[in-house]
């Protein structure tokens, strides 16, 4: 009888993205978007969000950006390719957070659906983390979608709790996300 092994996990590399990024950055961004939020906003609404904030322009100026560091994820074996990535946001806030020490956000934590469950977003958001403690800031914040379950439980096990909430406004349509934080 023979047996049959599990695949491997592909090797995934970090890294700081790149100009040369923007363009996967952006296919990745709004393909993610649109899968995760897409039915729940008129079509009018979600074309013009997704050109506001995934165009390759809009890409390329948050990596250029010194207050937004964005974090690609990448297979070992093909660094070229962008898999994942997610942002530290500096200079952001929300009601919520007053009284909260040396915030900053973790922003767009998006992983291909092909490498989902490998543990990809949890790197990038540990590498996150790491960025933001060598900087100083003590508490990370970001928003979710109050709709959005599977991604409340995957912060929930990274150890973010809600302390409030904001809407969040994509044309006509107003969403309301949870805030979430985490002590560093």
């Amino acid at each position: 009888m023979t047996q049959v092994l599990p695949p491997k996990k592909p090797q995934i590399t970090l890294r700081p993205a790149t100009p040369k990024d923007a363009p996967q950055i952006s296919v990745l961004g709004a393909h993610t978007f649109t899968t995760s939020f897409g039915y729940s906003l008129p079509a009018v609404d979600l074309k013009a969000y997704l050109e506001s904030a995934y165009s390759i322009p809009s890409i390329s100026s948050d990596i250029a950006n010194p207050n937004i560091t964005t974090i690609v994820a990448c297979p070992a074996l093909s660094p070229e390719i962008v898999i994942g990535f997610s942002q530290l946001t500096r200079g952001t806030s929300e009601p919520c957070l007053e009284g909260y020490e040396k915030i900053v956000e973790l922003q767009r934590l998006y992983v291909s659906p092909d490498f989902h469950g490998g543990g990809v977003g949890r790197m990038l958001v540990e590498s996150v983390e790491r960025v933001a403690r060598e900087e100083g800031f003590v508490t990370m914040w970001l928003g979710v979608w109050e709709d959005n379950f599977k991604a409340q439980k995957v912060y929930e096990r990274m150890g973010f709790a809600k302390v409030g909430s904001h809407d969040f406004v994509m044309g006509s349509c107003v969403q309301t996300d949870w805030i979430l934080t985490k002590r560093l």
